[in-house]
């Protein structure tokens, strides 16, 4: 079973979709310190997709025009997800924050495993 991580935000933005016409559709979002869950048609009880952020490069493209915030998420495999929100709801950088705190602890514990590793090699010498 897996743990419910802690929601650091709800709410909704919308994606630009995949088909020819690109057209924007609304999807209900949640944000954790581990993942980005989005969920067609504002309900949680649906199927979501999860992106997460080990797969996640970066937030990129942030640009204000209008009533809306539009940015784009680039995953690992240069994949690019376009998103936009109202101009005040600042998803942009909630997901931008939660993303480097994601970042700087995987940094973290990447460092003390190779510092422990160092550190037994070095005691069987």
């Amino acid at each position: 079973m897996k743990m419910q991580a802690e929601v650091i935000r709800e709410g909704e933005l919308e994606k630009r979709s995949d088909s020819l016409f690109q057209l924007w559709k609304k999807k209900l979002v949640v944000l954790t310190k581990d993942s980005l869950s989005l969920f067609p048609d504002g309900h949680k009880r649906a199927k979501g997709k999860e992106l997460g952020f080990g797969s996640i490069l970066k937030v990129d493209c942030v640009e204000r025009t209008g009533k809306y915030i539009y940015f784009t998420i680039v995953t690992k495999d240069r994949k690019e997800i376009d998103f936009r929100c109202p101009d005040q709801s600042c998803w942009n950088a909630s997901i931008t924050m939660a993303l480097i705190d994601f970042q700087n602890k995987r940094a973290i514990q990447d460092f003390k495993s190779r510092q422990e590793m160092e550190q037994a090699d070095g005691a069987q010498e």
